[in-house]
């Protein structure tokens, strides 16, 4: 009995371990079927998608960078296809070695190893970074023949932009440069992130930055299948890159470059519109920079060159630079009297060479008869009397309510980043500019040199040429642009950027009439007449020196015993022809003293090209370049006939790549490798 029970004790347990065993291996095989269900059924897109990016790769096309053109068509900025040696320095594990090596093989230079170490603190480590550049074909074949030694380095086909006049009109068009970290974070959260894959570069300045959208394009896309080990087999779709729009400027580079030649080294801006329709003709700062040498990164060395200099090149004056307008200011003081009704043109006033107010005395030695002044006499003789007294009688927030409208401290709302507003001073703007409360109050002494664009007044040149073409424009107000039109690359159709609407300001036609006919004056009786005799047209003006650095009470200006930088500056406004305008403008050159001697020689040689397509003589050139010229001297030359391009030329590669999105470069060596084997203002 005992073994019977026993054997019956085994086959139960038995029993149990094999219904144990049972229910696991059922279990095992719902959790597999359930497995099953849960990857075939609920995960099916997801995994066929999985599968699907693992057999193939999606590879960004980046587009063609648009053209930048001027009015007449000139290619301002452009681009050109060129082989590069690429370094991944998360690849590479003894990084300096390695370049010394490679500098055995192909020419590395300094400038090449300080314009990397710059690329490496702005990227990120598995980024691939241009060691040198515009590599030839003999110099890729070099490379391929030694590829096997320099894991993490490669050879690639890339577009680069040329600037083909260098340093002329940087300012307005800027340059393009790599992506920072910064713009990186910005693009990652903006709508148009994925338009950027493979996107290395993006506009830094001037019209390259503020219109990067239209010239950028949009981004295609290749789909390719690859390999196991993530090589591409196959092309299976594709989507090609639409380049980017071509942007039309309003300026004339020629014009342009007359301009800026005229400057030689001196400093300052100068900026010329269409009055009728707010185009920007020319747009001048000086000194300049080449916009090429931020193209592939720029070395630290020409960086500090830049940055640290006195002269300030990176500095856009026409947009960014403020000053006292100076004389200048004297029509517009004299339009606002006639529209407030604090004075008529007929109005007289003594000017006995000075004004008392206050006890303390302002000069006006500019006004050598002297004498009694109505307002068209106190514009063409520049009287200083006359308008610290207008000054008083309007204050301080009238005249800042007044010139509000003409744009002066405001933005011009021109298509170009970066505008600054200057100071159009006011009572409210001095408590809230000042924070301690004794510097709040606004003192009436202070109004009088508002009179003469002088105080606070700071302004831009930009501001100063806008406010001219309005009293040029009988009143009329447009936005300043230098946007003509863009064009599509791919349906070659023209799309006008249409201005936005002028605004009438509302002044009185007589009264623009009165302020028009004084400025003509000024170059028919005034302060600009030696500069303006002969010439083939009437234009109105009015010159202006502005204070550079603040004199003591009892000090007097005397310029030779002033350092040149602390000099007065020279400035100058007008328009012509006077009876119907077609181009105004403002110009300053820093430091340079009187505006008749320095300014007004830069503005009639730019009106003899724009009117009379008349270049000046060399001589000429030269004379008006250092601020020793009155009417052109020499026979002018033929505008017509002058050789274009007269500076700077295309700098392309040896031999481009002909297609860098596409383009094998190593493969292409093949056969290279075997063929090669502010005192007062006072004109």
């Amino acid at each position: 009995m005992t073994v019977i029970r026993n054997v019956q004790a085994e086959l139960s347990r038995f029993r149990m371990r094999v219904f144990v065993a049972s229910v696991v291996v059922a279990v095992c095989f719902a959790l597999v079927a359930a497995r099953l269900v849960f990857l075939q059924v609920v995960r099916h897109e997801d995994l066929r998608a999985q599968a699907e990016n693992n057999r193939t790769a999606i590879v960004p096309i980046v587009p063609n960078r648009g053209l930048i053109l001027d009015r007449n068509g000139v290619v301002l900025a452009t681009n050109y296809s060129a082989y590069t040696l690429e370094v991944t320095p998360s690849k590479v594990a003894h990084l300096e070695q390695t370049i010394d090596a490679l500098a055995q093989v192909l020419e590395i230079t300094p400038r090449d190893r300080k314009r990397f170490k710059k690329l490496r603190e702005e990227a990120k480590s598995f980024e691939s970074l241009p060691l040198r550049s515009r590599l030839s074909d003999t110099e890729v074949a070099q490379f391929a023949a030694q590829r096997y030694r320099f894991p993490g380095v490669d050879i690639k086909a890339r577009l680069f932009r040329n600037y083909p006049y260098g340093e002329l009109a940087s300012h307005v068009i800027g340059y393009i440069g790599r992506i920072n970290t910064a713009e990186k974070e910005v693009l990652d959260d903006s709508e148009d992130h994925a338009n950027y894959r493979g996107t290395e570069y993006i506009g830094k300045l001037g019209i390259e930055q503020s219109f990067e959208t239209q010239l950028h394009g949009i981004t295609g896309v290749d789909a390719m299948e690859t390999s196991a080990g993530g090589r591409a087999t196959r092309r299976l779709t594709n989507q090609p890159s639409t380049p980017g729009n071509t942007i039309q400027l309003s300026i004339d580079i020629k014009l342009q470059k007359l301009i800026e030649d005229m400057y030689g080294d001196r400093r300052g801006a100068l900026v010329a519109l269409d009055p009728k329709t707010g185009e920007v003709l020319a747009f001048v700062s000086k000194p300049t920079f080449d916009p090429n040498l931020f193209v592939e990164g720029i070395d630290q060395e020409s960086w500090q060159l830049l940055n640290e200099s006195i002269d300030k090149p990176l500095l856009n004056r026409a947009l960014r630079g403020t000053y006292p307008p100076g004389s200048t200011y004297k029509p517009f003081m004299a339009l606002a009297a006639l529209t407030t009704g604090k004075r008529s043109a007929s109005t007289l006033i003594n000017d006995p060479g000075f004004y008392m107010f206050g006890g303390h005395r302002f000069g006006s030695p500019e006004n050598e008869r002297g004498g009694i002044m109505d307002m068209r006499r106190a514009i063409v003789e520049s009287s200083n009397a006359y308008f610290y007294s207008l000054a008083n009688e309007l204050g301080v927030d009238t005249m800042h309510d007044f010139m509000k409208p003409l744009g002066f401290g405001q933005i011009t709302g021109i298509d170009i980043h970066g505008e600054v507003r200057g100071v159009l001073p006011s009572q409210a703007w001095k408590r809230n500019y000042f924070k301690r409360p004794e510097h709040q109050r606004w003192y009436a002494g202070e109004t009088i040199s508002l009179g003469i664009g002088q105080g606070y007044n700071s302004f831009t040149m930009l501001q100063l040429a806008q406010a001219t073409a309005i009293v040029a424009n009988n009143g009329i107000k447009h936005t300043p642009r230098l946007v003509m039109a863009t064009h599509d690359v791919s349906t070659r159709a023209k799309t006008p950027v249409p201005p936005g609407p002028p605004e009438n300001l509302g002044y009185k036609p007589e009264h623009i009439e009165t302020i028009r006919q004084a400025m003509i004056g000024v170059t028919q009786q005034g302060t600009s007449t030696r500069v303006f005799t002969g010439a083939g047209y009437l234009s109105g003006g009015k010159t202006g020196t502005a204070q550079a650095v603040s004199l003591g009470k009892n000090e007097k200006y005397v310029a030779g015993r002033m350092e040149e930088r602390k000099r007065d500056h020279a400035l100058y406004i007008a328009f012509a022809p006077a009876d119907d305008p077609k181009i105004a403008l403002a110009v300053i050159v820093e430091n340079a003293g009187f505006g008749s001697a320095s300014a007004a020689p830069i503005a009639r040689r730019a009106f003899d090209y724009w009117l009379l397509g008349q270049y000046p003589s060399e001589e000429d050139m030269a004379a008006v370049s250092k601020g020793q010229a009155a009417a052109p001297i020499g026979k002018p030359r033929v505008v017509a006939e002058m050789a274009w391009p007269s500076g700077g030329a295309l700098a392309a590669p040896a031999t481009p790549a002909s297609n860098p999105t596409t383009a094998t470069p190593l493969a292409a060596a093949a056969s290279a490798a075997s063929a090669a084997a502010s005192g007062l203002t006072r004109r």
